[in-house]
Parts: structure tokens; sequence; C-alpha cells
């Protein structure tokens, strides 16, 4: 089906498919021949408010358009240990040029945003802040709880490791040196201007390497989204999980102490 994006007609299908039917802007573009960017920016311009990616593979799965990948199956402790594993070994073999790819894709995802997408992902980076500076954030509260549950001693927001210095790690394993940090989008993204995202990254480094010559482990976990969804927590667990098991096996010479995940 071609349609004129100018029409009235088509704006009314546009809002009548996305809010009352619970369609996809996937579907709604393969019906109306273009491509998913374009229906969100058009519905964007309407005043719709756009479902988080969470919510979307919520709908798919309850209208049966999408099938659970997991629900009805069971892994064994193998399993899990095999997941964990090979996901830690996937982000922590990486090349620096697949690094610096990864870097340069979060530029051109942030340049390729609409007005309209970057002032949505600040408004959710700032309230991320506000919150995670009071009790945490949605990632840090997920893996704090999950790493307890697994049966690791996790201290959340840890101050004092570093003596005569103010700072403060996300999450930390005293029993094996590890400090986690939950590195949301203002982090990587210039949100609030250049200026802002280089004090960042500058913060950033000053802090593993103080965490580093300390002789503590530094994983930092890049999160790039502002949603977090139910699927990409649990794939970070799984990494954190790998990487604490090699950990414990051996403790990491100089060197091999920084770990970078992302999610």
């Amino acid at each position: 089906m071609k349609a004129s994006f100018s029409s009235e007609e088509t704006n009314r299908f546009l809002i009548k498919q996305y809010v009352d039917n619970g369609r996809s802007t996937y579907e709604i573009a393969e019906e109306l021949d273009t491509y998913p960017n374009k229906i969100r920016r058009m519905l964007l311009k309407l005043g719709v408010e756009l479902r988080n990616k969470s919510v979307a593979q919520s709908n798919a799965l309850n209208t049966g358009r999408h099938k659970h990948p997991t629900k009805g199956t069971t892994r064994s402790e193998e399993d899990k240990i095999k997941i964990s594993e090979g996901m830690y070994n996937h982000w922590c073999n990486m090349t620096d040029d697949e690094r610096e790819k990864r870097s340069e894709q979060a530029k051109k995802q942030w340049e390729s945003m609409s007005l309209q997408e970057k002032e949505n992902l600040r408004k959710a980076a700032a309230e991320a802040v506000r919150k995670a500076g009071k009790e945490g954030s949605k990632m840090e509260k997920f893996l704090h709880r999950e790493l307890t549950e697994a049966g690791y001693s996790v201290i959340f927001h840890k101050k004092g490791l570093i003596p005569n210095d103010r700072l403060e790690v996300d999450l930390f394993l005293p029993g094996l040196k590890v400090a986690i940090e939950v590195d949301g989008p203002s982090h990587f993204f210039p949100i609030w201007g250049e200026a802002n995202l280089q004090k960042h990254v500058r913060a950033d480094a000053h802090k593993s390497g103080l965490l580093l010559g300390a002789g503590y482990i530094v994983v930092r976990i890049k999160h790039l989204t502002k949603s977090v969804s139910n699927k990409s927590q649990r794939v970070m667990l799984e990494a954190v999980l790998g990487c604490l098991e090699k950990i414990k096996a051996e403790f990491p010479p100089k060197g091999k102490r920084f770990i970078e995940l992302e999610a």
C-alpha cells in the first residue's frame, strides 16, 4: 500500500494502527512501503508518544506476533555458565579497532537522531541522573539484586576506596576487589554539549586510573540507550557473571584489570 504522507487520511491511519491497534512502526512501514524511522518521525510530528522497546516487545508477545525466545524452556547451570563466559569473552576479546569502530558508531548514532529524539534522550538522561544520584539507576539496582542473589557480596555506591578522594563506585565486590561502573548515554553522547561530554570522559578516565592504581579491577558497563529493557538487563547480567567467574578462577595481572562491557 503506497500512501501520500501529507494526507489527513494517512495521518488518521497511522494513529489508528499505532495507538489503537498497537501495531509496530516496522509493521506499519511495511504496509506503507517505507521505512520505520520515517513512521516514527511522522508519529512524533502528530504528537504521538512512542513506545519504548520493552513495551513494544511486550505488545508483540501479547498479540502473538512474536514468540517469546525463552518461555517454556529451562537452562541448566552448565548452560548458564557457558552463556555467561561466552558473553564475557565476546566483549573482552574485542580488538582496539573494533572498540574504536563502536565509538564511531555511537557518534554517528547521535548525529543521525532527529531534534525530537535528541531532546527525548536529554530528558530521559536528566531524569536518570536525578534518580541515580538518590537511589541508583535501574541497571545498578538490577545488577545489585541479581549478583547478591547469585551469592556475591555487593556494596551499593561504595565510598572510601581511595584515601583522600571522594569518588563513589556504583557497585563494589570486596571479595573479588571488583569495582563496577554503569555508564549511561551522557558518558558517550554530547547530550549537554561537547564540553560536558569531554568532562565526563576525563572524569571516567581519572576514576578508572585511581582504582586500577590501587589494585582494583574496573568493569565499566556502557549503556547507550535511554531505556532499559528486560532483555538488555539479562544479557548484561550474563556478561557480568561470566566476567566474575573468570576473576574467581584467576585474578588478572596488571594490564588486564580494565574491562568494558556493552549493554
